[in-house]
C-alpha cells in the first residue's frame, strides 16, 4: 500500500498536469467576463468545509494564509499574465515565465504542506492551503477582471468644445 506522502505527491502531480492542460487550452480561446469570474466563483463553494469542524482553524491563521495567496503567491500570476485585443477577441496574454511560476508554486506549495502535516492535522492543512489557493486565484482574477473592463470600456470620443478645440469626456471631467 502507498504511503500518505506517496498518494500526497502523487495527487499533486496529477493536480500540476491538470491545471496546465486547463491553462492551454484556456489560452487558446477568447476571454469572457463569466470565464474570468466562474473559477473563483466556484471555488468559493469550498468555505463549506469550514462547517465540519476538524477543518477548522482558528481565524488569525486562516487570515495569514489568505493573505500569504493574495500578496506573495499571487505577485508572479500578476506579473506572468495579462489581456489584449487579437483578431477582435480578448485574449489572455502570457509570458514564457508564466508556466514555470505555475510549476514552482506547486512545488513550494508541496514542500510547505509536508512542513505543515507536521504540526496540524490534514484536515486543517487543506484548510489553510484552500485559503492560500483561494487568495492567490481571487487577487489574480480581480487584476483580470479589471483590465477586462478597461479593454471593453467605451472609447474616449473627442468632442468640439466652443472654442473650436477637441476634448474627450475624460478630460473635460478633470477640470
Amino acid at each position: 500500500m502507498l504511503s500518505r506522502t506517496a498518494i500526497t505527491a502523487i495527487v499533486s502531480v496529477v493536480g500540476l498536469a491538470g491545471v496546465l492542460m486547463w491553462r492551454v487550452r484556456e489560452g487558446r480561446s477568447a476571454v469572457t467576463l463569466r470565464k474570468i469570474v466562474a473559477p473563483p466563483l466556484g471555488m468559493a463553494t469550498g468555505f463549506c468545509m469550514f462547517i465540519y469542524p476538524p477543518c477548522r482553524v482558528p481565524f488569525l491563521w486562516g487570515l495569514a494564509a489568505f493573505l500569504i495567496g493574495a500578496i506573495v503567491f499571487a505577485y508572479p500570476l500578476l506579473l506572468t499574465s495579462d489581456l489584449h485585443w487579437k483578431d477582435g477577441q480578448i485574449m489572455m496574454k502570457r509570458s514564457s515565465a508564466f508556466f514555470a511560476v505555475i510549476i514552482v508554486l506547486a512545488v513550494v506549495r508541496y514542500l510547505a504542506r509536508g512542513y505543515f502535516d507536521r504540526f496540524l492535522s490534514l484536515e486543517q492543512t487543506g484548510a489553510i492551503f484552500y485559503l492560500l489557493a483561494f487568495g492567490m486565484i481571487l487577487r489574480w482574477r480581480l487584476k483580470l477582471v479589471l483590465a477586462w473592463r478597461a479593454l471593453t470600456a467605451e472609447p474616449a470620443i473627442p468632442r468640439r468644445r466652443l472654442d473650436g478645440t477637441q476634448t474627450t469626456a475624460a478630460e473635460e471631467a478633470a477640470e
